[in-house]
C-alpha cells in the first residue's frame, strides 16, 4: 500500500467558501471593462492577479485594478468549506503534511492570517502567487508543493475546485480530488481522479480507500 505524505490544498472554493465573493467582484470587472468576454469571472478563476493583468487589461489599468482587489480582500469574509477544519486536523493527526497551494497575493494573505491565524498554523507550509513561476493551470505550483513537502508526487493528493487548479493538479501527475463547491459534479468529473462535493462526509480511510485503487 502506498503511503500519504502531504496533501496539497487550493485555497478559494477548497478550504475557504469565497468564489461567490470572487465571482461577483470579478462580474463587475469584466462587465465594465472587458465587456467582451460574456464569462469573464470563471475564465479567470484560479489564476494569479499577475497573470490576470497581463493577459487581459492595458498596462494604464493595472494599478487601479490592484487598488480595487486590495480593497475588496479587505472586506472579504472567509467561512470554511464543510468539514474542511476537522479534515485538515485528521490528517494532521495522521502524520500527513498539510501546504496550502494558491494563486492568492500576499497583500490577500496578509489580511486572512489577521482573521484566522489558528486556521493557518494548522498547515505546514502556505505557498502563495509570490512563489510561483507560473499562474495555474501551469503543473509548476503543485510539483513545487510535493517538493516543499518533502515528498515525492506519488506520496501526495491535490484537493482542488476551480477548472484550472484542476488541470494543474493532474499535469503535476497527483492524484486530484476535486471538490464541486462552484462547480457541478459532471463539470468536474472528467477533470480529476474523485470527486467529493466537500469534506463534511469525507476522512482519511475514505481518502486511502480511492486513493490506493
Amino acid at each position: 500500500m502506498k503511503q500519504l505524505r502531504a496533501a496539497l490544498f487550493d485555497l478559494d472554493g477548497t478550504l475557504i467558501d469565497s468564489e461567490g465573493q470572487y465571482t461577483a467582484f470579478w462580474g463587475e470587472i469584466g462587465k465594465k471593462l472587458r465587456p467582451d468576454i460574456e464569462d469573464f469571472a470563471l475564465r479567470i478563476k484560479g489564476t494569479t492577479l499577475t497573470n490576470i493583468l497581463t493577459t487581459y487589461f492595458p498596462e494604464h489599468l493595472w494599478t487601479d485594478i490592484t487598488k480595487a482587489i486590495d480593497d475588496f480582500e479587505e472586506t472579504m469574509v472567509f467561512p470554511r468549506i464543510k468539514g474542511a477544519e476537522d479534515f485538515v486536523k485528521e490528517l494532521k493527526s495522521r502524520g500527513v503534511k498539510c501546504i496550502i497551494v494558491t494563486s492568492s497575493p500576499p497583500t490577500k494573505m496578509k489580511v486572512l492570517k489577521e482573521r484566522e491565524p489558528e486556521f493557518l498554523q494548522l498547515f505546514d507550509r502556505i505557498l502563495s502567487a509570490e512563489d510561483f513561476t507560473a499562474s495555474k493551470p501551469d503543473p509548476h505550483c503543485y510539483i513545487l508543493g510535493a517538493e516543499v513537502a518533502g515528498c515525492q508526487r506519488e506520496e501526495c493528493i491535490v484537493f482542488e475546485d476551480a477548472f484550472t487548479g484542476l488541470e494543474a493538479g493532474m499535469r503535476a501527475g497527483i492524484f486530484t480530488v476535486g471538490l464541486a463547491t462552484g462547480n457541478s459534479r459532471e463539470a468536474i468529473q472528467d477533470k480529476c481522479d474523485y470527486v467529493i462535493d466537500d469534506f463534511s462526509d469525507f476522512n482519511y480511510e475514505q481518502l486511502l480507500s480511492i486513493w490506493n485503487k
